[in-house]
Formats: C-alpha cells, sequence, structure tokens
C-alpha cells in the first residue's frame, strides 16, 4: 500500500473533492477511443445510435441540420438527441437540456428521451433531478447497464459514494469487466479519496480497453495524484505516436494545474461518458 504524509493527504483530499469537476466519470454509456480534448465531454449516450459512431467534424452544421429536423417533426427522437448532442458540443448545455424537458414532455413513455433527458440534467449540474429521470429509462424488470453505471456516476457527484458502487456492482453484473463501469467505480474510489484502490480498479480497467483514452486518462490522474508524475505522463504517451503522446501529456498538465488551482472542494460538474462504438 501507498504511504502518504499529512502533507500528501491534504493534496489528496483537496484535489480528489475537486476532480469531480474535471475528472469525468465514464458514466453514461460504454467506451470509446478518444484523445484528451474529449474530457471535456462530461457525459455520453445512452443507446443513441448515432453517438455510437466517431463525433462529427461539424457540430455547428449539426446544430443547423437537426434543429430543422426537430422543427419539422418535434416527436422525431433521433433528431431531437443528435439536436441535443450538438447543443451540448458547442457549450449550449442548458439549452440541451431545455430542449428534451420538451421533447419528454410531448413522449414521457419513451425511454430513449427520458435517458437523453437524464444526461443533459447531469451535463448541467442537476443531478438529483438527472437520477430521478434516469430511474424512469428502465425498469428493475429490463435494468439498463448503462443507465445503472450512469445512475451511480450522478450519485458519486451527489456524494453518495457507498450507493453509487451498488449501482456499479449492478451494472456489472449485467456487464461483466465492463471498462467504462470500471472506470467509473474506479472514479468513485478518487472522490472517496482510497487512491490505492481507485489505481487498482482503473489499471484493470485500462488493461481491458487500452485504447481508450479516457480510462488512460482516469488512470493517470490517480497515478499522479499519488506523486508519481513520470509515472503519470507515460501512461498518457504509451503506444502513440510521439507528437500526440506530448499532446496528451500536455493536457494531463493542464488539467492537473487546473484542479491545483481550484479553491473550493464542492465545485461539481457532470460525469464523463465515452460514447459506444461496439
Amino acid at each position: 500500500m501507498f504511504q502518504k504524509s499529512s502533507r500528501q493527504i491534504s493534496r489528496v483530499s483537496r484535489l480528489a473533492g475537486a476532480a469531480s469537476a474535471a475528472i469525468l466519470l465514464i458514466g453514461l454509456s460504454a467506451c470509446q477511443t478518444s484523445g484528451p480534448s474529449d474530457i471535456a465531454d462530461i457525459t455520453g449516450s445512452l443507446g443513441d445510435k448515432a453517438d455510437q459512431t466517431q463525433a462529427s467534424a461539424d457540430p455547428r452544421r449539426d446544430l443547423e441540420t437537426y434543429r430543422e429536423r426537430v422543427h419539422a417533426n418535434p416527436k422525431d427522437v433521433d433528431a431531437a438527441l443528435q439536436y441535443a448532442k450538438a447543443l451540448r458540443a458547442t457549450g449550449q448545455r442548458a439549452q440541451a437540456a431545455a430542449m428534451l424537458e420538451q421533447a419528454v414532455l410531448a413522449q414521457p413513455n419513451n425511454k430513449a428521451l427520458l435517458a437523453g433527458y437524464g444526461r443533459a440534467l447531469a451535463d448541467n449540474g442537476n443531478f438529483q433531478q438527472a437520477f430521478d429521470v434516469l430511474g424512469r429509462a428502465h425498469t428493475p424488470e429490463d435494468p439498463d447497464w448503462r443507465i445503472l453505471s450512469a445512475q451511480g456516476a450522478v450519485l458519486d457527484q451527489l456524494d453518495r459514494h457507498d450507493e453509487a458502487r451498488q449501482y456499479y456492482d449492478s451494472a456489472l453484473k449485467i456487464r461483466p469487466d465492463d471498462p467504462s463501469v470500471l472506470s467509473n467505480l474506479g472514479l468513485s474510489y478518487l472522490l472517496s479519496k482510497d487512491l490505492p484502490k481507485a489505481e487498482e480498479t482503473l489499471r484493470h480497467a485500462r488493461d481491458l480497453a487500452p485504447a481508450d483514452m479516457r480510462v488512460r486518462t482516469n488512470l493517470a490522474v490517480v497515478v499522479s495524484l499519488e506523486g508519481r508524475q513520470s509515472e503519470a505522463e507515460t501512461i498518457m504517451k504509451a503506444n502513440l505516436p510521439p507528437e500526440e503522446g506530448a499532446a496528451n501529456v500536455a493536457a494531463l498538465k493542464r488539467l492537473l494545474s487546473r484542479r491545483e488551482a481550484s479553491r473550493s472542494d464542492t465545485d461539481k460538474i457532470p460525469v464523463a461518458g465515452g460514447r459506444r462504438n461496439d
């Protein structure tokens, strides 16, 4: 086990408390290979087919395209979800939540819309409401492992870590060894300041999905918080061209620098998500 001085414990406590503002739990779906720039996209899809592919190169064009589709047919579920995705990609998170709220009011039993709305609420920092909405997006008789993981990630944002892990355990019973769920679980341990357990869990997730940069970044953050900066940089650069590896290391340093400068342990933004590509 790692031994920590009182100064290190204080630093870990401060950074772990602020970690929810940038470390980005992979909660709202399964994993996808993505670079460090994507860690600002703090939630993932919940079964949205288009989100299972690579992100659009031009979200502003998508914004216009799907706005027109939604206006032409407000009941077009795929258009509504893609419009919300484009709104989030252009920084309009509150608008995404408001638009999906209207879509859900029109189709209150549509599970895909409920899942997307829950994601948008989490993106916007409305964690308790997000948890309640996500609970309506599946049933105990037909649970969705992605939504279970998302609910756990939202509970972590509410500092209800023990409850969160019950949801991750349920998700893992359906989807054993899924790296996105394991990554959420590892970061749950981080948020409760159990760094050795966080590292162990995230290393397992990384071994299962070595190409997933979100998982790799999460592991690197934990290793860095344990005081092993050089090893964290090695994790970020592994099996990548030099230029890309250097960019990843720079992104990690920026992330940790922002967290070091944070003065609040209560600053929270929603959990991170990858997008399915399987």
